[in-house]
């Protein structure tokens, strides 16, 4: 049965008319792995959804830094699909991320999923160019002083110099660049960030989001990245749309939300916009995603096939992602013992739901993966 699963996955992985026309990525000059990459992921979204956690294979609760540890691998036995991890703090040339991973370890861990047929994101909590404090100051208005002619914007330039030498040195064992789901400026709609909606106009955050892809394309000559725009909330295409930079500068669109105390006002909310994402994605013909997600410590045991199973399975989404696990009170997917971990389980074995074991077999970059660790 589940060798049957996979040829009709297959089936749909290799054919150009489950989607009809596939759409190019965004960087006309995308290398061909990124090209591979995204029509993989076009044709899989008639298959299931990818499910994916940040920071999956660099620590987990109890543990931290241990070669081949997964708390998703715990639970279910196989790795999660997409990988997330944070350039944060390499503009201050740090050794380590936010997170307190070292840069270089980060490095190896991209290029493990990659060789297992994995995807990797990257978010950039980046801190605030003008004041050098994190990435939640906002008490001053920052946008403008980073673009061409502003106060602030060689410092911005210098910022996305050490970026791009980190992601170019994200290599495949043959030297081709790894491609990369590149997130900038995530939650833009919400006020909590330095980019966020209340501290510039539409028209700033455009500018800034084009010259940032554009310096990474072109100065920097990064052709492995797809890049995703995800918004906080939203409660009509208007908003979604109201800072969205242009079809030439993204490759995915999405949302973070996240489930608090009201389960059932999270379920509303990420239906609602979901179908909204739908729609949007229609007119743009971009992908869609969930980017974050997750129910901090998870204590409905059943949230995973009763809440969020089913408001998925109503919609076609390329990748979910839930966030970390960072510590024993603030972690996203269950861990061996978790009062969610059975249920965690049944989502996994859903057809609808794309994990690692799933997906290695696709070939998504275009070329087999006999093994993998």
């Amino acid at each position: 049965m589940k060798s049957l699963c996979f040829m009709i996955i297959l089936a749909m992985l290799t054919s150009t008319k489950v989607m009809g026309q596939l759409s190019a990525p965004s960087d006309a000059q995308a290398t061909n792995e990124t090209r591979e990459l995204y029509n993989s992921m076009q044709r899989l979204t008639d298959a299931g959804i990818m499910f994916g956690h940040h920071d999956d294979t660099a620590y987990g609760v109890g543990w931290c830094m241990e070669q081949g540890k997964s708390d998703v691998k715990f639970v279910t036995g196989s790795y999660p699909a997409v990988y997330g991890w944070d350039l944060a703090k390499i503009e201050k040339d740090s050794l380590r991320d936010i997170n307190g991973i070292p840069f270089y370890w980060q490095k190896d861990l991209v290029r493990e999923a990659y060789d297992r047929g994995g995807i990797n994101t990257f978010c950039w909590h980046m801190d605030n160019p003008v004041t050098g404090k994190d990435a939640w100051d906002t008490t001053t208005v920052t946008i403008k002083e980073l673009l061409p002619g502003g106060a602030q914007h060689q410092t911005y330039v210098t910022y996305l110099d050490k970026a791009a030498k980190h992601l170019a040195a994200m290599k495949g064992h043959q030297g081709e660049p790894i491609p990369v789901l590149f997130r900038p400026f995530h939650e833009l709609t919400g006020g909590w960030f330095w980019w966020g909606a209340k501290l510039s106009t539409p028209e700033e955050f455009k500018s800034l989001w084009q010259f940032t892809i554009n310096y990474l394309r072109v100065n920097k000559r990064l052709h492995n990245l797809l890049i995703v725009f995800s918004v906080a909330d939203f409660d009509a295409e208007s908003d979604f749309m109201l800072r969205y930079p242009g079809n030439e500068y993204v490759d995915f669109i999405g949302f973070d939300n996240y489930c608090y105390k009201d389960v059932k006002q999270y379920v509303s909310n990420l239906d609602k916009r979901l179908t909204l994402l739908e729609a949007i994605a229609a007119k743009t013909k971009k992908l869609t995603c969930l980017a974050e997600t997750g129910y901090e410590q998870i204590p409905q045991s059943d949230w995973w096939t009763k809440e969020l199973l089913p408001v998925l399975s109503k919609h076609k989404l390329s990748y979910v992602m839930a966030w970390r696990n960072g510590r024993h009170d603030h972690y996203y997917v269950p861990y061996p013992g978790q009062v969610s971990e059975g249920d965690f389980r049944k989502f996994f074995k859903s057809s609808k739901m794309l994990f690692q074991n799933r997906v290695t077999p696709l070939a998504v970059y275009g070329k087999y993966i006999t093994a993998f660790k």
